[in-house]
């Protein structure tokens, strides 16, 4: 039993952080559900247009 108390002291630990990051969750950006899933989905076609130009590019090149 020389190992109980490094073990309470770790678990404190380990609760005190997760209490600070909220586990995954993200801030409150004041965006309804609906307004999220269209932010996010305008991002997704700008990175996939990125992609699809970088991709002409290379095939260009060759």
């Amino acid at each position: 039993m020389t190992r109980g108390n490094q073990r309470e002291l770790a678990r404190a630990k380990n609760a005190k952080k997760n209490n600070e990051h909220g586990k995954g969750k993200r801030g409150d950006d004041g965006l309804s559900a609906a307004a999220r899933k269209q932010r996010d989905a305008e991002i997704m076609q700008q990175k996939q247009k990125k992609a699809n130009e970088g991709g002409k590019e290379e095939t260009k090149s060759k």
